[in-house]
């Protein structure tokens, strides 16, 4: 992920946020200056829920400076079951207070921008402009075509995630880009064209979710935001991994500019 021009270093880690990410430093691919870039970093996640949950836990663990939240939900019993930025104790609350409480109590170096909306093309490019790389774990299509295309003109690294019952699935889209053989990133279009029908895709509370499903897709996205941060390993570019909990398989298709691939393989 290129840098932001013109714009300050962070200050030299703390004692203690030496000691809190000791374990990130003694990995040559992330060092101290991997874990600057992390500082210095400003990530917004879309929906603190099942996805996002996971995703803003583990980015606050690893040193994200700023983690802007998009969500204008409360927090209600059934989420419990895979939400687990939220406690009992929080039915009823905003997500983002409640998701800010957590970030706060663990880990007080990162700092949570609440923005208590629902994004679309009309609001949105002023705020995913003023991040470095947008997490979207959202649970329809109409935000993520809008986030694909928000993403898209402000020129940020989109990772995307969605999750349906036993499955999930996971990509990396930067389109504005050129691949390593010249030609363009494929969109979000060139992977889904178009939308299904409405009441096609039945939603998680229509058929359900298994819990861990999102965190495993939300682990897995905040890696890959923690890679391209830190500008190590590959990213999900072309490529979308498929994982089905149920025969615990995890499946790469890649897919292209115009065109989705039919090349896969398995790890």
């Amino acid at each position: 992920m290129p840098e932001r021009t013109n714009e300050p270093l962070s200050p030299p880690l703390t004692p203690d946020e030496l000691g809190r990410y000791a374990r990130h430093i003694v990995l040559p691919e992330v060092g101290g200056s991997g874990q600057q870039k992390l500082k210095r970093a400003r990530i917004l996640v879309i929906g603190a829920g099942g996805i996002g949950s996971p995703v803003v836990l583990y980015l606050a663990a690893a040193g994200v400076g700023t983690i802007g939240i998009v969500d204008d939900d409360t927090v209600s019993l059934s989420n419990l079951q895979r939400q687990v930025l939220h406690g009992t104790a929080d039915i009823g609350r905003s997500k983002l207070d409640s998701a800010a409480e957590r970030v706060a109590a663990l880990n007080p170096h990162a700092a949570v921008v609440p923005h208590a909306l629902r994004i679309d093309p009309a609001n949105g490019a002023g705020i995913v402009s003023a991040y470095d790389l947008v997490i979207d774990g959202s649970d329809n299509f109409a935000t993520r075509y809008a986030l694909a295309d928000l993403c898209a003109a402000a020129e940020r690294p989109l990772v995307t995630a969605a999750v349906n019952r036993f499955n999930g699935s996971l990509t990396t889209l930067m389109p504005y880009a050129e691949a390593a053989d010249g030609n363009p990133n494929p969109g979000y279009r060139d992977l889904f064209p178009e939308a299904p029908p409405a009441g096609l895709v039945p939603s998680c509370a229509e058929a359900g979710i298994l819990g861990v499903v999102t965190g495993i897709l939300g682990t897995l996205a905040a890696a890959e935001a923690i890679k391209l941060v830190c500008g190590i390993g590959e990213p999900l570019l072309g490529r979308l991994l498929l994982v089905d909990v149920l025969q615990m398989r995890f499946e790469t298709i890649r897919y292209r500019r115009g065109k989705t691939g039919t090349a896969s393989s398995t790890a």
